[in-house]
């Protein structure tokens, strides 16, 4: 007799949503993968695989919530056997892959569990970890004498912790430097332990065999890890408003300083009087008439010698530009 699941009680691995994360939708294909192949749409009402080759012997499986570990087991074991003797890519080996999906669900929910802490909704956890449960499912090899549970566990719980580490960072940084925050905390709290202080960068680079850069990298790297809303109101002790409050303004004279800076050697170069008109003018604030009447010459002169200055001064920008 073929095997078979009660389609009311079955919610299969290909069912399950991706809630519209982006993370996410890739690997939702590779759980719609043995429902393509076999193009009955998922485990549910396979009456139609009854004639099929290669499932001839097989046990019968009652729905997938009313079966026991020890049953789970010994069933998995079953139809890991048999699923080697199909070949890949046909309705049969996607039928027997499918249920081994649905009879080993129970670890992917029992080591989802570990996390239910997580910021994350339970959903795209299980989710993730289903897709663990798929690889180890293909890894798997009867001939190594493994019970599968002990063979899945690592995969299934380390594809969610490899989920968290690629998702949770508010920031995206390198692999490379979230795996050296990991290194640095072990290390920072080992150091701190021995030495009853904080380490410096030094003896953390030292017990990492790191050098100082790659440390301070590091630390820095792992500013990324949390971020906080601009809006986000201060400690009940903190008498000061919100960081969006603290933050300084745009200096629009800022944009000048360079200017001024290439302007000093020129001006130095100026005769006395030339000097004393571009001060009289731009500091002072005076009219070419008053400069006129200061100095003791005309307004026509005064504008004459300000003109003059004025495309010397331009003239030696243009050429140090």
């Amino acid at each position: 007799m073929s095997p078979r699941l009660d389609a009311s009680q079955t919610q299969t691995a290909t069912s399950t949503p991706s809630l519209g994360r982006p993370e996410l939708l890739d690997k939702t294909d590779k759980i719609e993968e043995a429902a393509e192949i076999s193009g009955f749409g998922g485990l549910a009402g396979l009456d139609g695989l009854a004639g099929l080759e290669g499932l001839d012997g097989l046990p019968e499986i009652p729905p997938y919530d009313e079966v026991g570990p020890v049953d789970a087991r010994a069933l998995s074991k079953t139809l890991f056997e048999r699923l080697e003797s199909l070949e890949e890519g046909t309705h049969e080996h996607a039928y027997v892959r499918n249920t081994l999906v649905e009879l080993n669900l129970a670890l992917v929910k029992f080591a989802a569990s570990r996390f239910r802490s997580r910021s994350e909704p339970m959903e795209d956890i299980i989710q993730v970890g289903t897709i663990g449960l798929i690889k180890a499912i293909d890894r798997f090899e009867l001939s190594r004498g493994v019970e599968f549970p002990t063979f899945a566990m690592p995969t299934i719980v380390g594809e969610i912790k490899r989920f968290f580490r690629d998702t949770s960072w508010s920031v995206r940084v390198p692999r490379r430097l979230q795996e050296l925050r990991l290194d640095l905390a072990k290390a920072g709290d080992e150091l701190a332990q021995q030495l009853d202080r904080a380490p410096t960068v030094g003896e953390l680079a030292e017990r990492l065999g790191l050098s100082n850069d790659e440390v301070v990298e590091g630390m820095a790297a792992s500013n990324a890890y949390t971020a906080s809303s601009l809006d986000a109101q201060p400690e009940e002790d903190d008498s000061e408003g919100a960081l969006a409050d603290r933050i300084g303004y745009e200096d629009h004279g800022l944009e000048g300083i360079e200017y001024v800076e290439s302007l000093k050697p020129l001006i130095a170069e100026l005769p006395p009087r030339d000097r004393k008109i571009l001060s009289l003018r731009f500091v002072a604030n005076m009219t070419q008439s008053e400069i006129g009447d200061e100095l003791g010459i005309s307004q026509m002169h005064v504008s004459r010698l300000l003109s003059r200055t004025l495309v010397r001064l331009r003239k030696g920008l243009t050429v140090e530009e």
